[in-house]
């Protein structure tokens, strides 16, 4: 229609009435087109006579015009539309449509309007005027955003219903910042990372940071290039101080989809999407959602990140939250380890405050946070646009902040260096935080799996009537056959045998037996101190005898025979963890 492209014109005084039919049209074809018939009423109250008592009802028809000659008056000149101070200088058109649809800029009020108001052409232009704000404000979200085709490193799976695993990567980019917090020139490496798993129910998130220092292999990479094509970056095998997990990004060439990659063969966890944001996204984030709520059992002071903020609560964001999310001095060991615990308390404080504030059910503080964060955003392009992010974020805010839990993955002090800069997985404590984020386990316990803790309850067999066969899928070399040796010298099994090697590596350690055997499995069960979920009756193996060999398979989570094998269903109690409703204060 005519009206649009011209957002300073009210809409409502497009429209006029046509003498000649009693009906509305627009002004431009009533100014132009329509020839004046005798008799039109003139504008405005009449100078003469009792006052009105009311406008007639319209009808269709033209009122008939008074007897008499029929005189052909000057035409009335039909009004100029008003125009209506824009709120504000004036802008971008989606800039003004954003406004518009946040509330702001009242128009000026308009007596034709209040009746036009309820016609059906004005409220077919009101319904038309709404849906192209939505459009241009939809359209003003897309053109923030920033994609990066990641080809088969992510899933294409958006609206799926199963567990979701999105990659949160904040990166090093010191570029705008002016040298503040180191080399101006970095383009930017996967400084912190974030690995967010969701439960298929959306009841339970873990928010697993993985430490930027730790030595790990890195994988071949396709990367698809500006011109469309598609470059693989060569991967770097793991040595014994290098590379660096943060190597991931940025070096060669590497994009996030490369960080992904690295993800999954360090953890043999599947990321589903990422989404990557850098400094200056800290600052606007922290601002828009009106400040993140801190509170500090002690002072921190960091010369080198500039932060000085003295103990009790504190309401921080822009600069100030940056240098906060950034000290590393101000903590007790000055270590990447204790900044992380430090950037997992903000996160957790951030999500109660847009939570709790309002954030979501404010149009204006919606739009504001909206804007700043796709402004802030780069993500795969499988979720790269606003329709999608939306899809995903109604998944994302069913979990409740109590049952988001943050924990750091495992890491020793590299053991050949001796000034340590370096960190390796611990793989005891880390396979089993593996294990449990594969298997979907919630840390909070929301909804506790079935416990199979029953199959341990019942008669046992006498250890020299136990018959096993043992198969190596730990990956320790040698695991079997020193498992055979314990079981026939300590124990006093019977006949153990040594399978070798499994068909494939396993995560998990498993004890597959047939019913006739449950009293043997719960011996075997009871020296190795597995937990019951370890534990597999096999119906295809109804049949088999008592004699008949059980299949113990040695998973990454044995160490050694006579260590318990760690419950999967059971958070390892030596992990680092806090709960996003964690508001206590920072020690």
């Amino acid at each position: 229609m005519d009206t649009q492209g011209r957002d300073e014109i009210d809409p409502a005084d497009q429209w006029v009435i046509d003498p000649a039919t009693g009906t509305y049209r627009l002004r431009q074809e009533a100014a132009q087109d329509r020839p004046r018939t005798a008799g039109l009423p003139k504008q405005g109250p009449p100078k003469q006579g009792p006052p009105q008592q009311g406008l007639p009802r319209q009808t269709g028809r033209v009122p008939a015009a008074p007897a008499g000659p029929a005189t052909r008056p000057a035409p009335a000149a039909v009004p100029q539309p008003r125009r209506r101070t824009l709120p504000g200088a004036a802008g971008a058109a989606q800039g003004q449509a954003g406004r518009r649809c946040a509330g702001q800029g009242p128009s000026r009020p308009s007596r034709r309007r209040k009746a036009l108001l309820w016609t059906a052409g004005s409220m077919g232009l009101v319904l038309v005027a709404v849906g192209v704000c939505g459009y241009l404000v939809y359209e003003h979200f897309n053109g923030n955003l920033t994609t990066v085709d990641v080809g088969d490193a992510g899933s294409k799976d958006v609206f799926g219903h199963g567990p979701l695993n999105l990659l949160v990567i904040g990166t090093d980019s010191r570029q705008g910042l002016g040298g503040k917090y180191g080399d101006d020139d970095n383009l930017g490496h996967a400084d912190t990372t974030i690995l967010f798993h969701v439960s298929a129910d959306r009841s339970n998130a873990t928010a697993m940071s993985i430490p930027r220092d730790i030595v790990t292999s890195i994988p071949d990479c396709p990367t698809r290039q500006k011109d469309g094509t598609v470059t693989t970056i060569p991967g770097i095998p793991a040595g014994l101080t290098t590379p660096k997990f943060n190597e991931s990004l940025g070096v060669g060439g590497r994009d996030p989809g490369c960080t992904m990659r690295a993800v999954t063969a360090l953890t043999g966890i599947r990321v589903d999407h990422f989404m990557m944001v850098d400094f200056e996204a800290v600052k606007e984030l922290s601002t828009a959602v009106g400040g993140v709520d801190v509170c500090l059992a002690r002072p921190l002071v960091d010369p080198k990140s500039h932060l000085d903020l003295s103990a009790g609560p504190h309401r921080i964001e822009g600069e100030q939250a940056l240098e906060f999310v950034r000290t590393r001095h101000a903590l007790r060991n000055q270590s990447d380890l204790d900044r992380i615990k430090l950037q997992q308390r903000f996160l957790g404080a951030m999500i109660r405050k847009i939570k709790s504030s309002g954030t979501l059910t404010n149009p204006r503080k919606l739009f504001s946070l909206a804007d700043t964060a796709t402004k802030a955003l780069t993500v795969d392009s499988a979720i790269g646009s606003v329709a999608k992010l939306t899809s995903l974020a109604k998944g994302l805010s069913k979990v409740d902040a109590k049952h988001i839990t943050f924990t750091t993955l495992p890491v020793v002090d590299n053991p050949h260096e001796k000034v340590h800069a370096t960190v390796v997985v611990d793989q005891a404590r880390a396979q089993r935080l593996f294990t449990m984020i594969k298997d979907d386990v919630p840390f909070g316990g929301v909804k506790k799996r079935p416990k199979s803790d029953a199959l341990l309850l019942g008669p046992k067999a006498a250890p020299a009537d136990v018959r096993v066969r043992v198969f190596n899928g730990s990956g320790i070399l040698g695991a079997a056959r020193g498992t055979v040796a314990w079981l026939r010298g300590t124990q006093g099994v019977g006949s153990p045998a040594n399978g070798g090697n499994a068909p494939a590596p396993a995560a998990r350690t498993t004890l597959v037996y047939a019913p006739a055997q449950a009293d043997q499995a719960r011996t075997l069960a009871s020296m190795l101190g597995l937990p019951g979920s370890a534990l597999k009756p096999s119906p295809a193996s109804e049949g088999a005898a008592a004699a008949a060999d059980m299949a113990l398979t040695l998973g990454a989570d044995f160490t050694r025979a006579g260590v318990p094998v760690p419950d999967p269903d059971a958070a390892p109690d030596d992990l680092d963890r806090t709960d996003a409703d964690n508001s206590s204060c920072v020690s």
